[in-house]
């Protein structure tokens, strides 16, 4: 038997062109001889559908959907995700199911069992779990079908479940594991999730069919990678990352069949795809097309360019540069120069004569007071409304350059700097930020040399650099690391090495911050606790404070 892997980038809610691709993969895979063709979780109506699902019409939406897709199933079979209605009273009112459809119609329903409810997840908010288990019998193979987190349980260690799907699955002896799924993207989930699979092939003593989506839904990026496991735990196939493709395997190939190299990848080129295809999928599925962004010299700024103009081309991105009394001159040469090795337009905007208005005006008010934090702030803001200005004209939508470690600390201006559509660095630490810079550079030089090399600053004051109110970057983002990644209180980083003072006045920064970051733009997720939907901090409350 030929299986279809069907790799595919849907869009919440797009009803017509999500039915339309899937059909279009169905059709490509009968052409192949291909007998089933499998898809990824909840692939009709786009994963993750959130409070979309409320809705009755949404719903019916997704039972027409699969109709018109069940047409076309009359020789070949698919395996495609949608919510249904619970029949029941009791209970939960939909399922997070997997259809199997053939020969024009439902011939079996498989409902998702473990319901992920922590960090970005939050299906049990709507989803009924399932409670009964049937393998499927299709062109000779018993087909045990699961649903993403059905497999996560392996061997019932996970302590978040009672029950684990294959435990009562194992029983009726099936041939094959097929699980539909829809794993969102960090630098550690391909390794976590090959392990998963490994962990129960060799549980179970069967094969794998694993099929994940790709493409980015707001600030949750899907990396594809779909695989075939063999009953070793060897890869016999493995899809790209960030990129649909429809593959071919042949069930009784795969227990001999072997990937001589496999698709492995360096963290850093995956962060730097998985960011490229987010400011791709958000600017596309919201029907954007013009990016722009505050190019000031420095790292950040820099980085956000490069992958504005790879997602979206250097036609299609505008940066504004916007010198202050502050700003060095190498700065701006430097921030020329990369516009220039990318082939991307730029404005000069100096806003030493707007500032200067605003300190007019404000004088009646500040008088003699010393210049401090409000004066600088001024200059970020007076950039976000020339940014916002030249948005609203021409059609731009903003681009937020700000770090995972400024947004962490607060080091940031809200209505300045801290403006934009959409934060492409929000979950890139500072010191990510110089290792992704270096992999652009890794053929020649695109960011010029001196924007790496030098020392961090706003340019806000005279001689100001990122040090004078933070500590260094490579010592912050440890601490950092450890307290938002791997959730370590104060005792446990004093306990590391870390100075106690140094830790008290880190947490005090990033648990004092929250209600900045509670108005940041959505913030591109690629680690596994990124600030957003999977973080969830009281603004006021004072633990570490």
């Amino acid at each position: 038997m030929k299986i279809a892997l069907a790799q595919l980038n849907y869009h919440v809610g797009n009803f017509e062109a999500n039915t339309q691709k899937i059909i279009a993969a169905i059709l490509n895979a009968e052409r192949q001889n291909a007998e089933l063709v499998v898809f990824s979780e909840l692939c009709i109506c786009g994963y993750p559908a959130r409070d979309f699902l409320e809705f009755d019409d949404f719903i019916a939406q997704c039972t027409n959907a699969l109709n018109e897709i069940a047409k076309h199933t009359l020789k070949i079979a698919a395996l495609v995700g949608c919510p249904r209605k619970n029949p029941e009273k009791q209970g939960k009112d939909l399922y997070n199911s997997a259809f199997f459809l053939y020969q024009g119609e439902v011939k079996h329903i498989t409902d998702k069992t473990l319901l992920p409810t922590y960090d970005i997840f939050d299906e049990y908010r709507y989803f009924e779990p399932n409670k009964k288990f049937e393998a499927i019998n299709f062109k000779g193979q018993k087909l045990a079908i699961t649903i993403c987190e059905d497999i996560w349980n392996v061997g019932n260690d996970n302590p978040l479940y009672t029950i684990c799907p294959m435990d009562e699955l194992i029983k009726q002896s099936p041939d094959m594991i097929i699980n539909l799924s829809a794993s969102p993207f960090s630098y550690t989930q391909h390794e976590d999730r090959l392990k998963v699979i490994r962990a129960n092939v060799s549980q179970y003593n069967v094969p794998m069919v694993y099929v994940n989506q790709v493409g980015a839904q707001t600030e949750l990026i899907f990396d594809g990678g779909s695989v075939v496991v063999n009953e070793k735990g060897e890869i016999a196939e493995q899809l790209p990352f960030f990129s649909e493709e429809l593959r071919i395997a042949e069930v009784e190939e795969i227990r001999n069949s072997k990937l001589e190299t496999q698709n492995s990848k360096p963290q850093v080129e995956l962060i730097y795809s998985a960011l490229v295809l987010g400011i791709h999928d958000y600017f596309s599925k919201l029907g954007f097309k013009k990016a722009i962004l505050g190019l000031s010299g420095g790292i950040d700024s820099a980085l956000v360019l490069c992958l504005a103009v790879e997602a979206l081309g250097k036609e299609n991105v505008m940066s504004l540069l916007l010198p202050s009394g502050f700003s060095t001159e190498h700065s701006l040469a430097d921030a020329k120069k990369l516009c220039e090795n990318l082939g991307t337009k730029y404005e000069t905007v100096p806003i030493e004569n707007n500032f200067q208005s605003f300190i007019q005006t404000l004088h009646p008010f500040f008088k003699d007071l010393p210049f401090n934090v409000a004066e600088e702030n001024l200059q970020a803001r007076v950039r976000g409304v020339l940014l916002m200005a030249f948005s609203n004209k021409f059609g731009y939508i903003l681009l937020n350059t700000t770090n995972k470690s400024e947004a962490a600390v607060g080091y940031g201006t809200l209505y300045g700097d801290m403006c934009g559509g959409l934060a492409v660095l929000g979950d890139v630490y500072k010191t990510q930020v110089y290792e992704i810079a270096n992999y652009i550079n890794r053929n020649g030089e695109v960011i010029p040399l001196d924007i790496i090399s030098k020392a961090p600053s706003a340019e806000l004051r005279p001689n100001q650099k990122d040090s004078d109110s933070l500590p260094e970057y490579d010592v912050l983002d440890k601490i950092l690391f450890q307290y938002i990644e791997k959730r370590q209180g104060p005792k446990e980083l004093v306990a590391m090495g870390f100075e106690k003072k140094l830790v008290d006045r880190v947490l005090k920064m990033v648990n004092g911050s929250e209600w900045k970051r509670n108005q940041a733009p959505p913030i591109l997720r690629v680690s596994p606790k990124a600030f957003g939907m999977g973080r969830r901090m009281n603004i006021e409350g004072k633990y570490l404070g």
